[in-house]
């Protein structure tokens, strides 16, 4: 795990990459039967028959493997606090079994908090596939400790 950033430690600009990770077709539709069951991500034959021609990720299942690939291998794993909102969340290319997800997260605007030991820091999230095709955009709004006193 790398050094934990705080708040300060951050500048506009400032890029975080992610590890990868693969998806199965299985996990796919484990995760959609859960929570998004349309046809093209939990079965075989209603996918064929989408527009998509076979089985895809759910829009949700590539945010939420997104931001786990970020926080767990990132440098505010142990300073993030929470968040607020996702802005502008965007998904350009289906994503199907076998891609390899990575994604980055640059840091875009940093607003300190006047009265709290956090900051708000807005990361624009950018996911891509095993061809760096992007296949997801967001902004998201984390709360980051500020450096302790002293």
């Amino acid at each position: 795990m790398r050094p934990s950033l705080y708040f300060e430690d951050l500048e506009i600009g400032q890029v975080i990459e992610s590890q990868s990770a693969t998806l199965t077709e299985s996990q796919i539709m484990e995760f959609a039967w859960a929570w998004d069951p349309q046809p093209f991500h939990v079965s075989r034959t209603g996918a064929e028959a989408s527009m998509f021609g076979g089985v895809i990720a759910s829009g949700f299942h590539t945010l939420v493997v997104t931001f786990r690939l970020l926080w767990q291998g990132g440098p505010i794993q142990q300073t993030n606090v929470g968040g607020t909102g996702i802005d502008n969340l965007r998904w350009s290319r289906p994503v199907r079994a076998g891609d390899t997800l990575r994604a980055t997260a640059e840091v875009a605007e940093l607003r300190p908090s006047s009265s709290k030991p956090f900051g708000t820091v807005r990361l624009k999230y950018t996911t891509l596939n095993q061809d760096d095709e992007v296949v997801m955009t967001c902004e998201m709004l984390h709360l980051v400790a500020k450096r302790p006193a002293g």
